[in-house]
């Protein structure tokens, strides 16, 4: 294993992020995993269009990620403190797909392929002074911008039906996101439930969680049969 660069600033499911120097970090992946490489170079792209993201630097390698060091809360760090609204905070994350949808793919010729990040939610978004940022892009790939919705929507459905302090904030995202038009489909919810029950990093609890997550999003009567 690598020597760390600087001190460890925080921990997710599968990696770590270190400090380099006020302006720059270090996100490595745990068990040598991840590619490095192939994200930075989706974030370049995003950000060539326009989309928030931190910028990225090469570091020749494949499991770890330099890019800009930000400042500033979570968006779920904000929605704890009571700074930001957790109805303006689904909202935000609305917007931030479909902003993100208008971004082509980046190796397709196919114009409904877009660029999907497959992992938004509140702690993946960073509020900073010049807007909010978002991180994390180990998964994205290109597709229907349904399946990105549909991830979006498990994720904070799992956590609204969850027995904790998160639930109630969560329902209220939950509902805010899907307010609007969006392209959920109930395949791209099956698609995304299926693949959030084999993700490694989910404990027995939370795959217990998705069938009741499901109810909820249907409950909110948003969700298409098919696409059009």
């Amino acid at each position: 294993m690598p020597t760390p660069p600087g001190r460890l600033l925080g921990s997710g499911r599968r990696a770590d992020v270190y400090e380099i120097d006020e302006a720059w970090v270090l996100r490595r992946a745990r068990e040598g995993g991840g590619d490095a490489v192939g994200e930075g170079a989706v974030m370049e792209h995003v950000h060539a269009h326009g989309y928030p993201v931190p910028r990225v630097r090469p570091s020749g390698s494949r499991t770890d990620l330099v890019m800009e060091r930000l400042s500033g809360p979570t968006m779920l760090q904000a929605c704890l403190a009571g700074t930001l609204d957790a109805t303006e905070a689904g909202a935000i994350l609305a917007r931030l797909l479909r902003h993100l949808h208008t971004v082509p793919a980046l190796r397709s010729t196919d114009p409904a392929v877009r660029v999907l990040h497959l992992d938004l939610h509140p702690e993946n978004v960073i509020l900073t002074p010049d807007g909010p940022r978002v991180i994390d892009w180990s998964n994205t790939e290109g597709g229907d911008p349904a399946l990105d919705w549909a991830v979006s929507a498990v994720i904070l459905a799992q956590a609204a039906v969850a027995d904790d302090p998160l639930a109630t904030p969560a329902r209220t995202m939950l509902t805010a996101l899907l307010a609007g038009p969006s392209p959920l489909t109930r395949p791209a919810l099956a698609e995304a439930l299926r693949r959030r029950s084999a993700n490694p990093t989910m404990s027995r609890t939370e795959i217990e969680l998705l069938g009741s997550a499901e109810e909820l999003i249907l409950s909110q009567g948003r969700t298409r049969r098919q696409s059009s």
